[in-house]
């Protein structure tokens, strides 16, 4: 098991606490070590729809590291006293397995599913490694793409017990398993992974158990790059979201940049950009912006699989997590085979099931190949 060698005074008795990535130690535990974040456990993205859908929520200031709110520091920028973030905490060769760790609150524990995440863009990573510059939050959720399209798979690793959630079901969106799942909700919850006893690891409320899995490095080098952890819970509308500074040796990599489009057509690479492991898939973010009333919905339906092969009952619906009357943005992330090229519309769905699709020739799209993992497409209703 591993601890903190440090006390604190305990934080206000009534808080929901909560966990933070521990073993390699996150941004967010190494200041609490420096005394400057009274409660660790208490980076959190809120309130937000975690459950059942694990992507929807879209990260805002919180980033793939965490914005502690209570403290108020953001962890997408280094720095800081005891300059945390400045360096790798532990080094990793490709194809390790190696065993990681989260700190979970005695009173905070909400159930749910975690992951653990690289992304393979190092441009857009090295916007989240220097202390003189904050992330913008377009870039924070185009690297939260990135990382997503990175996750580490429970999978990955040989003779691992990759459960599907109890508390979920067939057909729902959590019903995966490259994600790791904590018990059920009515049983010990994420607790009963290790049942590692109170004060295993050091939260600042209640007293914190482990919570360990093992995950296996990809074939992608860095001297300095992130690992991030998320964590949605099943309990509350809470994810909590904190990295580590991590290198991974073997060689150098030429990092590339990530991917903006337009409605019009991309035009694909002749080849891959140099990297470790082109990706095989993108995330790829479709914005669109277009008024709605209560009732309706967006969807996106076009000539590929993904899209429901022109089936308007098969399209993916967009949400409106970020819609405002000032900034009407329907969004979804779609993962795709790099490369692809399809066809596209957005369509508007009434409550009654009636269809209103866009006007005009269809919308075409080349999906990007190489090593960014994510891409973004922001389009307005025609």
């Amino acid at each position: 098991m591993h601890s903190l060698g440090f006390n604190f005074l305990a934080f206000a008795a009534g808080v929901q606490a909560h966990g933070y990535l521990s073993s390699p130690m996150s941004r967010t535990g190494l200041n609490a070590q420096t005394g400057k974040d009274t409660c660790p456990e208490c980076t959190i993205l809120e309130p937000v729809t975690a459950w059942p859908d694990l992507t929807t929520a879209k990260v805002g200031r919180s980033g793939p590291c965490g914005y502690n709110a209570r403290v108020s520091v953001d962890y997408n920028k280094p720095g800081g006293f005891g300059s945390w973030g400045m360096e790798p905490v532990a080094t990793y060769k490709p194809g390790d397995v190696v065993e990681v760790q989260w700190c979970l609150d005695h009173n905070g524990d909400h159930g749910g599913m975690f992951s653990y995440r690289i992304c393979q863009d190092q441009n857009l990573v090295n916007k989240f490694l220097d202390p003189n510059y904050l992330p913008t939050d377009a870039e924070k959720q185009a690297a939260e793409y990135c990382f997503e399209a990175g996750t580490l798979p429970c999978t990955d690793v040989g003779g691992q017990i990759c459960d599907y959630s109890p508390d979920c079901t067939s057909g729902q969106p959590c019903w995966r398993n490259d994600w790791f799942t904590c018990e059920a909700f009515s049983d010990t919850k994420c607790q009963g992974i290790d049942n590692a006893p109170l004060n295993s690891c050091y939260t600042s409320i209640a007293g914190g158990y482990t919570v360990t899995k093992k995950i296996k490095i990809p074939n992608y080098v860095s001297n300095h790059t992130l690992l991030s952890f998320r964590w949605n819970s099943f309990q509350t509308p809470q994810v909590y979201l904190t990295c580590a500074d991590i290198a991974i040796s073997g060689g150098t990599t030429t990092p590339s940049n990530p991917t903006t489009t337009s409605s019009q057509p991309a035009v694909p690479t002749s080849t891959a950009q140099s990297c470790a492991t082109p990706v095989s898939k993108v995330a790829v973010a479709f914005n669109e912006k277009v008024k709605t009333v209560v009732g309706q919905t967006i969807k996106i339906a076009g000539s590929v699989s993904e899209l429901g092969n022109w089936d308007t009952g098969a399209a993916p619906a967009l949400s409106a997590s970020q819609y405002t009357d000032a900034n009407p943005v329907w969004s979804t992330a779609i993962d795709l085979a790099s490369g692809t090229s399809f066809e596209y519309k957005f369509i508007k769905v009434e409550s009654s099931g009636a269809v209103t699709w866009e006007s005009g020739s269809n919308r075409v799209y080349s999906v990007p190949e190489g090593c960014a993992a994510a891409a973004v497409v922001n389009v307005e209703w025609k």
